[in-house]
């Protein structure tokens, strides 16, 4: 039996709950200052209320001011924020981990130097350590294809635990499998996080297609738009494995759960793609931003604004050639541009041949 501490009361860090109760772990799950209302939610009727289910017997919600007592002696520790909101959680983990804890991420995503030097959030966090205590924490990470819903209500489920010792995921991961939770292992710690940030680039071209079917009036028609998406899909797990290349990973990384798997569920369906919804109608991303998704959380395109920025930079320092990922560049000046949708085809693939 573990202790195990999460900060963060997200629909995922709270479905993560259920293997992990279920395995007879203690789970903690501390609000942010945004959860307060989830936390008395939990502590009041046992639901989280944007997840619509009822929390296991030994899963405990805290206020964001009791986490130092409930991080102290935990045996693991997970960050459950959203990518938004990283560097507060890397001030606050700071203050809370202890030397030989072990850390487990859920938080997808990439920030960039002025010069487009690429990194992992994870890294983020742990820049905000003293150093000392960042070589005694045991950095992980859960990658791969999960809905949060679907995991709490047990539809099976597969994903990968990277990290860096092969002990410490071995642990990790017996503490959350089970007959629905289905958890690999991989050392591939750059490649499998780097797939997990890039993925969500390209959910929201995901959403094009639909949205060019709605505005021509053509969405019920019995020919749509598969052709359009695969070919988009297609680009977009080129470009996948090019940046785990580019991040120090293993290619075959992208053909599995950690690549692949992970861009196919999130270009199923969810808020990136329907922002691309609303692009493929025509509508500039600005006005979808400012009006039509107001104050929604698009990691997908957070994910463009940092990566697709730093491609320019890359570029002109020569690290990547100016041929090199067509389609994060064009949704990059999509959504930072207000470029209208003109997919540029010939680019893809390598260039016409």
């Amino acid at each position: 039996m573990a202790k195990i501490a999460v900060l963060g009361a997200g629909i995922m860090a709270t479905a993560l709950s259920f293997p992990a109760s279920e395995n007879g772990n203690n789970v903690h799950l501390i609000g942010t200052f945004l959860d307060r209302e989830i936390v008395d939610s939990i502590q009041k009727t046992g639901v989280h209320p944007d997840l619509g289910l009822k929390v296991n017997e030994n899963v405990t919600a805290h206020q964001l001011e009791e986490a130092a007592e409930v991080v102290k002696g935990a045996d693991v520790v997970m960050c459950g924020v959203n990518s938004f909101g990283i560097e507060w959680a890397g001030e606050q983990l700071a203050d809370l981990l202890e030397p030989g804890q072990k850390l487990l991420t859920i938080t997808k995503g990439m920030r960039a130097d002025d010069d487009g030097t690429l990194k992992l959030l994870p890294n983020i966090i742990k820049s905000y350590l003293d150093p000392e205590l960042a070589e005694q924490i045991s950095w992980n990470a859960i990658t791969g294809p999960s809905i949060a819903g679907e995991l709490a209500v047990h539809h099976d489920t597969c994903v990968v635990f990277c990290g860096h010792d092969q002990g410490d995921l071995d642990y990790l991961a017996g503490l959350f499998r089970t007959d629905y939770y289905h958890v690999w292992t991989s050392l591939d710690f750059n490649g499998y996080e780097t797939g997990a940030a890039t993925k969500n680039v390209y959910a929201f071209a995901a959403g094009f297609a639909d949205g060019l079917l709605r505005v021509a009036g053509k969405e019920n028609d019995r020919y749509v738009m598969y052709n359009y998406s695969a070919a988009v899909f297609a680009q977009g797990q080129r470009e996948l494995t090019s940046f785990i290349k580019l991040m120090g990973g293993e290619p075959d990384t992208a053909i599995g759960l950690g690549g692949v798997g992970d861009m196919y569920v999130t270009s199923a369906g969810g808020r990136n793609v329907k922002a691309g919804g609303f692009v493929g109608e025509g509508v500039p991303f600005s006005e979808v931003r400012d009006r039509l998704m107001k104050g929604v959380t698009l990691e997908g395109v957070a994910a463009i604004n940092v990566i697709g920025a730093a491609l320019k930079p890359l570029t002109e320092r020569g690290v990547i050639g100016p041929e090199e990922y067509p389609l994060c560049r064009f949704l990059y000046s999509v959504v930072a541009e207000d470029a209208p949708l003109e997919m540029p085809w010939d680019s893809f693939f390598g260039g016409l041949k």
